[in-house]
């Protein structure tokens, strides 16, 4: 019995070992067998959006949300979620991962895994453009109503420019898009927003780019903390995306421009 006893944890080891190095099936690194499940904020464009249809999700970071899905053998699924509460979906299992323009910080690689950047961003500056004000560096947004996004880069940014002394008036709101309609209708001087997310805007005669930050911020895929499987199996998708030209036809088909310098 002894004898028996101890082949069963030998092999019981032995097959351990191999299960350490077999290749990572789907449903092992994900919460749902056979999809991956994307938590995203659906109202930034042109990150991620409904279509006209008001349901169908839309967007470079829906775009790419399927193709790394499906070079994983995985099915995407897109899980929409307010901003000030992305990351705390992430830690409680409520989807894989986050794509949804979420910038890699110091302090957010302390909590949770960042993939390798899939774009690189900067701020602008945007005014509407019947108004006259046209500010050529962040210093001349002393003393006006500045609007943008709470929680975001934007925020960090404007928040960093008070720091240093900028005086400013400051209208947060949960939403960019309510950012741009408080601009529309002259309630505000300017909005702070990724210049990438000033794309989706830029053809509206309502509103004109003033200036553009150096790109300065790069958007990662945020996975749970210790989930390294998936971290290594995303990082491989982005490897091959840009290699076979994935990822510049992406970067044309959502902004228009190649944005694959943005990441050197």
């Amino acid at each position: 019995m002894k004898r028996i006893a101890v082949v069963a944890v030998f092999c019981t080891a032995l097959l351990s070992l191999v299960g350490c190095q077999k290749k990572v099936e789907p449903g092992e690194f994900t919460v749902e067998k056979g999809k991956l499940k994307i938590g995203m904020e659906i109202g930034y464009p042109p990150m991620e959006y409904y279509a006209a249809d008001g349901k169908t999700p839309a967007g470079f970071d829906v775009e790419l949300g399927k193709t790394v899905a499906s070079k994983l053998g995985l099915e995407a699924e897109f899980v929409d979620t307010a901003w000030d509460g992305i990351f705390a979906g992430l830690d409680t299992k409520k989807y894989d991962c986050i794509m949804a323009a979420a910038t890699i910080t110091p302090e957010r690689l302390e909590s949770m895994e960042f993939s390798k950047p899939y774009v690189g961003n900067g701020q602008t500056i945007v005014v509407n453009a019947s108004s006259g004000f046209k500010p050529a560096s962040p210093a001349d947004l002393a003393g006006k109503t500045v609007a943008y996004q709470a929680e975001t880069t934007s925020d960090l940014f404007m928040e960093k420019l008070s720091r240093n002394g900028l005086e400013f008036a400051p209208a947060e709101f949960d939403k960019v898009i309510n950012a741009f309609d408080e601009l529309k209708f002259g309630r505000c001087d300017a909005v702070v927003c990724d210049a990438l997310v000033f794309s989706s805007y830029a053809d509206d005669p309502a509103y004109l780019s003033t200036w553009v930050g150096n790109a300065d911020e790069y958007f990662g895929v945020a996975i749970r903390k210790g989930n390294t499987a998936l971290l290594e199996k995303i990082d491989g998708a982005i490897d091959e995306l840009i290699a076979d030209g994935t990822m510049k036809n992406l970067y044309l088909k959502v902004f228009g421009a190649d944005l694959t310098d943005t990441l050197k």
